[in-house]
């Protein structure tokens, strides 16, 4: 692992916004990647294998869980999701900067194996704009969305245990919170040491 790269954890109750922002957010740095997790549900429209999860089967994500593979995994809305740990510390080898889009029960699995990795929660200005972009997207019934903000002030409740907490009312400022976090993050000393360190020590004599 590059002494330079960071991990990032980034997790938001479903209809936050999270997962539009890393969209605008990612292929704007190419310094930043997104693990690909695997996923059990079936594919939406629009989604490809390999590019927005890998879509496995139960009994193949199960394999993976015995063989260790998982850096961290959870059962969320009747299907398992996971991050491939292998995949992970290969990015981080060659100096990316990873971002994890995980829900909170992931986000204490990946603490415990990497205790510097950043943090950041990303809330809805409130409950009822929450249940308007549920219910906007057209894909749900009334019970769906219903459990899904059953679901989501779960989640809200661990906002606590994150380094950074962004609130998405608009969002172009939500995203320039999301670029300054990860500027700032970058910008710490042992950081800019080690991704320096020539050029420091030749400065230095």
């Amino acid at each position: 692992m590059s002494e330079s790269a960071i991990l990032f954890i980034v997790s938001a109750p479903s209809g936050a916004g999270k997962t539009s922002l890393l969209r605008e957010l990612v292929p704007a740095d190419d310094r930043l990647v997104v693990s690909v997790s695997h996923a059990t549900r079936a594919m939406r429209p629009g989604e490809q294998d390999g590019t927005h999860y890998h879509f496995v089967s139960v009994e193949r994500f199960l394999e993976l869980v015995g063989e260790g593979a998982f850096l961290e995994h959870a059962r969320v809305f009747d299907n398992y999701y996971g991050t491939s740990e292998a995949a992970v510390r290969s990015q981080l080898a060659r100096g990316l900067d990873v971002v994890l889009e995980i829900d909170w029960q992931g986000a204490r699995q990946v603490r415990q194996r990497f205790a510097d990795a950043v943090s950041v929660f990303i809330a809805p200005p409130s409950i009822d704009a929450l249940r308007q972009r549920l219910s906007g997207r057209g894909q749900d019934s009334e019970a769906v969305v219903e459990r899904r903000m059953a679901d989501a002030r779960s989640e809200l409740s661990h906002y606590a245990e994150y380094d950074y907490l962004v609130i998405n009312d608009d969002f172009h400022a939500a995203l320039g919170e999301l670029r300054a976090i990860v500027t700032a993050e970058r910008l710490r000393e042992p950081r800019q040491s080690a991704r320096f360190s020539a050029a420091l020590a030749s400065m230095l004599g």
